[in-house]
C-alpha cells in the first residue's frame, strides 16, 4: 500500500461515511488471519500499518519464559538477553519478519476489507437512518411490484410494501408516487429491510399533522382514530384552546385541508368529530353523520345504549353496521343503536318501576350526560345481547374493540 490507497481511504470516509481508522482496524485483523493462513504458522503476530503513508510492518510475537514449551509463542530468558540484555521473564520479544509474496496477499487482502467494510458501513448508515423516522410519513416512487409485494424506491435504498399492509382499493403501477407510514426498520444480515404501510391508522394521523398547522403545533389534538381502509376513516380531535374550533382547522377553507387528505388516499371517506370528556356526548359525535336522541352507558362494562330517530337508523348503522362499527372503534365502547320506535316499543312493556328506572337514565331534555347504569338492570330489560361474530352486524348491536 502506499500514499494513493490512504487518499483513497480518505475519499471512502468522505463520501460513504466510514471511519479510515475502523478500516485500518479491520484491515490489520484480516493481515493477521491471512498471513497465518498462507504461511501455516501459530505464532502470535502483529501488523502495524502507518496511517501516513500506507506502509505495512508485520511483527512475530514471544513471551519471555524460564522454559520453553512452546518455541511458536515463547522464547527463553537467555536468547531473549541476546538480543536485548534489558529483557526479563514475562516480557515480550517483537521480531519483525518480511516473508515473501506478503505484499500481493496485503493487497488482495486489503481490497476484499475496504469492499466489506464500504457495504457494512452503508447499511449502518441506513439503518441508523430511517430506524429514527419509525411511524412517521415517508415519500417513495414504486420500483416494481413482485408476487403481490411492492417494492418501493426511497432514494439511498428499497422498502418494501407488504400485502398485509396494502389497501384493497388502490392500483399500485410502477412509477408512482406515494406517502407512506414507515411501519417498521429491522436489521438483516443482507442489510436493513425497511416495512411500509398505506393502510395503517397513523397514515391519516400523519396526513393531519403535515396538513393542519394547529395539530402539528399542539393546539389541535388528536384523540383518537378509527379506520377501515381504502373505504372510510373517523378522527376524533379536541382543541387546547377554546379560541379554536377544531373542526374548522381539520376540515380547513372551502375543504382545502382535508381534501388534500382525502386525495392522498384515493377518495377514502374521514368522518371529524370532536372528542368529548362525557363518553354520551362522544359516542354520539362519533356517530355523525346521524343525529342521536339519547344515549345510555354502563360504565362497568364500557357499553352504551344509543338511541336514534327512526329514519336515522339506518344511516347510525351504516352500510354493513360500518358507521357503528367505525364509533365502536374510535370510542373504544361496545356500541348497541336502537331505534325511536324500537325503544319505545319495548318502554311500554315494562312495568311501571322499571319505566322510572329507565326515565331517570334519560337525558332527551338535558342533553347528553355521563349516566352509570346497574349492568344486571340493562341485561333484564334485554338492551344487551350476546356478543356477535366479527363477521355478523344485526342493526341492533354492534361492538367492537380499538385496535391501538
Amino acid at each position: 500500500m502506499n500514499q494513493d490507497f490512504i487518499s483513497a481511504l480518505s475519499e471512502i470516509e468522505k463520501n460513504k461515511g466510514v471511519s479510515k481508522d475502523i478500516i485500518f482496524e479491520a484491515l490489520e485483523s484480516a493481515l493477521i488471519s491471512s498471513y497465518k493462513k498462507n504461511y501455516g504458522t501459530s505464532q502470535n503476530v502483529v501488523v502495524i500499518i502507518n496511517k501516513e503513508t500506507g506502509g505495512i510492518k508485520l511483527y512475530t510475537e514471544r513471551t519471555v519464559v524460564d522454559e520453553v514449551e512452546d518455541d511458536q509463542v515463547e522464547i527463553s530468558l537467555e536468547e531473549a538477553k541476546v538480543i536485548d540484555g534489558k529483557y526479563e521473564v514475562g516480557e515480550v520479544v517483537r521480531n519483525e519478519i518480511a516473508p515473501e509474496k506478503f505484499g500481493r496477499i496485503a493487497a488482495q487482502t486489503a481490497k476484499q476489507v475496504v469492499i466489506q467494510r464500504i457495504k457494512d458501513a452503508e447499511r449502518d448508515v441506513i439503518y441508523y437512518d430511517f430506524i429514527d423516522r419509525e411511524n412517521e410519513i415517508i415519500n417513495g416512487q414504486i420500483q416494481r411490484v413482485n408476487m403481490n409485494n411492492v417494492y418501493i424506491d426511497l432514494g439511498k435504498t428499497e422498502a418494501i410494501l407488504p400485502p398485509s399492509e396494502q389497501v384493497s382499493t388502490e392500483n399500485y403501477k410502477q412509477g408512482d408516487r406515494l406517502k407512506l407510514f414507515l411501519l417498521e426498520v429491522k436489521k438483516t444480515t443482507k442489510g436493513p429491510q425497511i416495512v411500509l404501510s398505506r393502510s395503517h391508522p397513523g397514515l391519516i394521523k400523519r396526513l393531519f399533522e403535515l396538513e393542519v398547522p394547529e395539530i402539528n403545533d399542539g393546539i389541535v389534538e388528536i384523540f383518537s382514530i378509527a379506520r377501515e381502509a381504502g373505504s372510510r376513516s373517523k378522527i376524533a380531535v379536541f382543541s387546547r384552546d377554546p379560541e379554536v374550533d377544531p373542526l374548522g382547522a381539520c376540515v380547513g377553507l372551502n375543504g382545502s385541508r382535508v381534501k388534500a387528505i382525502v386525495d392522498e388516499l384515493n377518495d377514502e371517506k374521514i368522518d371529524i368529530v370532536v372528542w368529548n370528556k362525557t363518553i354520551s356526548t362522544f359516542i354520539a359525535n362519533a356517530l355523525s353523520p346521524s343525529k342521536v336522541v339519547d344515549v345510555i352507558v354502563n360504565e362497568k362494562e364500557k357499553s352504551a345504549l344509543v338511541i336514534v330517530p327512526d329514519y336515522q337508523l339506518s344511516l347510525a348503522i351504516g352500510k354493513e353496521g360500518q358507521n357503528a362499527r367505525l364509533a365502536a372503534k374510535l370510542t373504544n365502547w361496545k356500541i348497541d343503536i336502537k331505534s325511536e320506535s324500537q325503544f319505545d316499543e319495548y318502554f311500554e312493556n315494562l312495568s311501571e318501576e322499571e319505566q322510572e328506572v329507565l326515565n331517570n337514565m334519560l337525558n332527551r331534555e338535558n342533553g347528553f350526560e355521563e349516566d352509570i347504569v346497574d349492568e344486571e338492570f340493562l341485561k333484564s330489560m334485554g338492551m344487551y345481547e350476546e356478543e356477535e361474530s366479527e363477521d355478523t352486524v344485526s342493526d341492533d348491536v354492534v361492538e367492537d374493540t380499538v385496535e391501538e
